[in-house]
């Protein structure tokens, strides 16, 4: 079919319907007022109903847009949540870690200045039996070690100290240093024997508050809440004035807020 034909077939219809409705309504007003004729009431109804429907559509998208808003919302708010979880997680890991250090650099330089003068071998050198070998230097040794970082070889050195000096005025000292190398290293569980050596053998040592402190350290970190808990009260309750109890306090009003 032509495009001129189907041009002329739509004038065709359109030109019958407008007469067509001509005609109803001008027989319709011969002897029916405009507001009451049939025809007049057909087509306010059908424009009606044409009204209500396009309405209805229009509502159906508006909340389908609105449903896509909520379900944009909610997925935000949750990445949101997510995020916040991270950076919680990971300020936390750095903070304990910032407290790790500050608390070893400052047992570190308070030991470092009570050490004494005393000779040491090269650092790395295993304690050896003879004249020549003291607990202090080889001590130093050790200690030094662990100040510059190099915290296996401290191990090493630690142990073999009190292999070689089980008697020696700084076993407790030693006991407590290997402990501190261990904990550094996150090898908590080697720690924790480490310290609770200090408390069960030397019991009076300047380093129990110390001890007991770590050893409420390596319990949380190993997420044995109770325990921790003991050995930080221990340090409050029975050393009170130590510069530990301090920072058990904190760490206990930590876990208060954590739920621990």
């Amino acid at each position: 079919m032509s495009h001129t034909l189907r041009t002329s077939m739509r004038r065709t219809a359109c030109a019958l319907f407008a007469g067509l409705a001509t005609a109803l309504f001008a027989g319709g007003c011969a002897s029916t007022p405009p507001e009451q004729d049939p025809v007049f009431l057909r087509l306010n109804d059908l424009d009606a109903r044409l009204t209500k429907i396009e309405r209805i559509l229009g509502n159906q998208s508006l909340v389908e847009l609105s449903q896509q808003l909520a379900s944009l919302q909610d997925e935000t708010r949750k990445l949101r949540g997510d995020l916040e979880q991270l950076q919680h997680t990971t300020e936390t890991g750095r903070t304990q870690e910032r407290d790790l250090y500050a608390d070893l650099d400052k047992r570190l330089q308070a030991l470092e200045g009570a050490s004494g003068t005393a000779a040491a071998p090269a650092a790395g050198a295993p304690p050896a039996a003879g004249a020549a070998a003291t607990d202090k230097g080889y001590y130093q040794t050790a200690f030094d070690l662990l100040k510059n970082g190099q915290y296996d070889k401290a191990i090493t050195a630690f142990q073999q100290f009190l292999a070689a000096f089980p008697d020696s005025s700084l076993a407790d000292n030693a006991q407590y240093w290997l402990g501190e190398a261990y904990y550094v290293t996150k090898d908590y569980e080697s720690a924790l024997k480490s310290f609770r050596q200090v408390v069960d053998k030397w019991p009076n040592s300047r380093k129990l508050p110390d001890a007991l402190l770590k050893i409420g350290y390596c319990n949380y970190e190993l997420k044995r809440w109770a325990p921790a808990r003991e050995a930080l009260k221990q340090v409050t309750h029975n050393h009170p004035d130590s510069s530990s109890a301090k920072l058990a306090a904190e760490r206990l009003d930590r876990m208060d807020k954590e739920g621990h």
